[in-house]
């Protein structure tokens, strides 16, 4: 499913617009694209155009190598002091008994019902709650690494983790290293949203800001740390704002090096308090996958978060520059089904993973958190897979 190099240039000498010709060009010879050239991307450019030319640097970086890896989450409380627009997951802590709160007891009981399972990765993520605090997190991971060493912690999105070290009276630079010492490896990219403050000032006013967000990955990716970053699209930002969004990852990825993969994440108004959103097209999601992947240069991967976008859309990515769909998951995550995603049970089995990627024509690579690869399953038979509950 190669993307050749003669079949671009064919692409790009048929575009009638030269500003697209000129794009396309810079694409083919590896030049950085600039802040109006992204915004030219989404005013003019088809979707067949981005597509293409998206799948040509996809298949130049990875060929059709599609990752995904074996995982679990922890969502240790629904309940959040913030009060983000777009959110139908979290519950104010004066309506706490409307959500959840795990103990610390209750969170082992999740990674204890994991063991003897070929999973590589417990991700923790959920709510702000005000009684929940640093210590009580560095105490959980220094159990979940006395029970299961080898697990990988990925935890705490930029949110989480500025209210935790704004409470400890500890710096992101400091907070860092203490959850990094107690067993933390890598961050997940959640809390971007849009970094825009004329959007962010509307759609999530009261939690960390740009430079408070770009300063913590900062901070994890100095102590050789790995994070991932997201954006929160399709809903009141328009071009302008996310282009500006993957400019200033780029500058930070162009600084540290540490961002693993960006992640579009759909905006969805189930429940909450822009239901009168309209939710993006399917052709508008592929577009942005595609233009992101032009954009971000120095970024490895691009990842599409499956019970976001639903499995079958999740597929379709794979031709708009993907190359991978996170993990098996296991039905343990509610943010996006509480929004009213597709996937109201998240879960795929691991040969439910591998046969979705090869009825796109690629090849299914089982990878840990930081994109080594455990196991190629381009060849596995999959009725083998199916048999053996070790992949079920």
């Amino acid at each position: 499913m190669v993307e050749t190099y003669s079949g671009v240039e064919q692409l790009i000498s048929s575009e009638k617009d030269a500003e697209l010709r000129k794009i396309g060009e810079k694409v083919l010879t590896e030049q950085r694209l600039s802040f109006q050239e992204g915004i030219t991307l989404f005013e003019k450019a088809s979707l067949g155009f981005v597509g293409g030319l998206a799948n040509y640097v996809r298949e130049k970086k990875h060929g059709d190598n599609t990752y995904f890896n074996r995982n679990f989450h922890i969502e240790p409380t629904n309940v959040c002091v913030f009060t983000c627009a777009f959110c139908s997951y979290s519950r104010l802590y004066k309506n706490r008994e409307e959500g959840w709160e795990l103990s610390a007891d209750q969170m082992m009981h999740i990674v204890k019902s994991y063991d003897g399972k070929p999973v590589t990765e417990v991700h923790i993520v959920g709510g702000v709650h005000p009684k929940l605090t640093m210590q009580f997190f560095i105490d959980v991971m220094k159990r979940i690494k006395a029970h299961r060493p080898e697990l990988h912690i990925k935890g705490y999105t930029a949110v989480e983790l500025d209210y935790m070290f704004r409470k400890a009276k500890v710096s992101p630079e400091e907070g860092m290293q203490l959850l990094k010492d107690a067993g933390l490896q890598s961050l997940p990219g959640g809390g971007a949203e849009i970094f825009h403050p004329d959007v962010r000032s509307k759609i999530c006013h009261d939690k960390v800001g740009t430079e408070g967000w770009l300063r913590i990955h900062r901070a994890a990716h100095n102590l050789g740390m790995h994070s991932n970053a997201t954006m929160l699209f399709g809903h009141i930002e328009d071009y302008t704002h996310r282009i500006d969004h993957m400019d200033k990852l780029r500058n930070l990825q162009d600084e540290t090096g540490g961002f693993n993969t960006f992640i579009p994440l759909k905006f969805r108004n189930k429940n909450n308090d822009m239901s009168n959103v309209a939710e993006s097209s399917v052709v508008e999601d592929m577009r942005l996958y595609a233009i992101s992947r032009l954009y971000l240069d120095n970024f490895p991967h691009m990842k599409a978060y499956w019970p976001m976008l639903g499995r079958q859309n999740a597929q379709l990515t794979l031709s708009f520059g993907v190359d991978d769909l996170d993990g098996t998951i296991d039905d343990t995550t509610k943010i996006y089904t509480m929004a009213g995603s597709e996937e109201q049970k998240p879960a795929l089995s691991t040969t439910e993973l591998v046969s979705l990627i090869r009825q796109a024509g690629r090849h299914p690579i089982e990878r840990d958190t930081l994109y080594n690869t455990i196991k190629d399953y381009s060849e596995e038979d999959l009725d083998a897979l199916e048999a053996n509950p070790h992949y079920n």
